[in-house]
Formats: C-alpha cells, sequence, structure tokens
C-alpha cells in the first residue's frame, strides 16, 4: 500500500505548519524534502511521521520528526550491522508533547493509544514522557516507538549515522521507505 501524491503534500503542508508552532525555521528547499512516511500501512493519521533531514554524514544525522496528535512511529531497532554499531539517537522534544516507550519497567497505565489491529506490534511499555526541552538517548539494538500527545508534537533527533532502510521494525507488514501514487 502507499499514500496518493494528494495525502503526501497535505501531510507535508501540515508539517511546515507544526514547524512554524515550534518556531523551527524550515527553507524553501527543505519543504520540498519532507518526507512523509506512512509504513507502508496507508494509516498515516494513526502510524506515520514527517521529517526532515538536515545532516546525515558517516558520523552524525539530525532531523526533526512532526508527529501528528496521537500519531505512532511504529516499534522498532536500529541493529548493528556487521562492525557498524545500531543507530544511537537522542530525542528532543521542541514542540507538545512525546511519549516514548523503550525496554525497561512497564509503566502502569501509559498514555499511549493504539490503533486495535495493530496493538501486538507494540512490546515495549517503559514511558518516558518529553515535553519541550527533555530529552532522552536510546542506545543501539533499542527496541522503541513514540506517539504525540493530543496537541503532536516537534522532536528533534540527533544521532549517529542514519540508515533507516536497515531498520528492524516489530510487525512485518512494515515498509520504512515510503512509496507515494
Amino acid at each position: 500500500m502507499a499514500i496518493t501524491r494528494t495525502e503526501y503534500v497535505e501531510a507535508r503542508d501540515r508539517a511546515v505548519e507544526y514547524f512554524r508552532k515550534a518556531s523551527i525555521a524550515i527553507g524553501e528547499a527543505e519543504k520540498d524534502q519532507i518526507e512523509v512516511a506512512d509504513f507502508g500501512l496507508s494509516t498515516l493519521d494513526e502510524i506515520g511521521v514527517e521529517l526532515v533531514m538536515y545532516v546525515n554524514t558517516e558520523r552524525v544525522c539530525a532531523k526533526e520528526v512532526v508527529l501528528f496528535p496521537y500519531q505512532i512511529c511504529p516499534e522498532h531497532l536500529h541493529p548493528t550491522l556487521g562492525d557498524l554499531p545500531g543507530k544511537e539517537e537522542t530525542f528532543r522534544c521542541r514542540w507538545g508533547a512525546a511519549y516514548l516507550y523503550v525496554e525497561g519497567p512497564a509503566t502502569p497505565n501509559p498514555k499511549a493509544r493504539l490503533p486495535e489491529n495493530r496493538k501486538d506490534s507494540f512490546t515495549v511499555w517503559h514511558e518516558i514522557e518529553l515535553k519541550p526541552g527533555d530529552q532522552y538517548l536510546v542506545m543501539p539494538d533499542t527496541l522503541h516507538w513514540f506517539q504525540a500527545g493530543p496537541e503532536g508534537a516537534v522532536v528533534s533527533e540527533f544521532s549517529t549515522p542514519s540508515t533507516d532502510e536497515d531498520d528492524v521494525f516489530t510487525d512485518p507488514d512494515i515498509k520504512r521507505i515510503p512509496e507515494i501514487v
């Protein structure tokens, strides 16, 4: 499955509004480079992200991630590939609220809202609530996922090099690289 060009444009334009809310300047060229990822599920409002990558070199990566209200970036990990350790990433909330879930003791009464048909694809429940100015480091090979709160969220990601195409998702139906029709 895929998203339509119209859905992509609408989500991209909406993401630009979220960057404005967070007082993050996005250049004209960057607006056209915003990635809208529905993870091949065609349920963008439930599971998906909108992001712009500033830099991705052999040493570092920096992105801004937009999540619409209650939108989820699905559970995944960044695996070690041969001699290369998996991606290490720090998430820093810039606007709104994001609920990050990582390995560890399950949080009683987590704030997450999951689609009924995908609940089995979420296995880690240690909740880290990120509000503006809060950040959290996720180490390589660590299962994690996150969801925006009721207003949505803008989260900066600072990491070692990004190889998104190598991410390992708990949900076998997920395709990381978006397809637009």
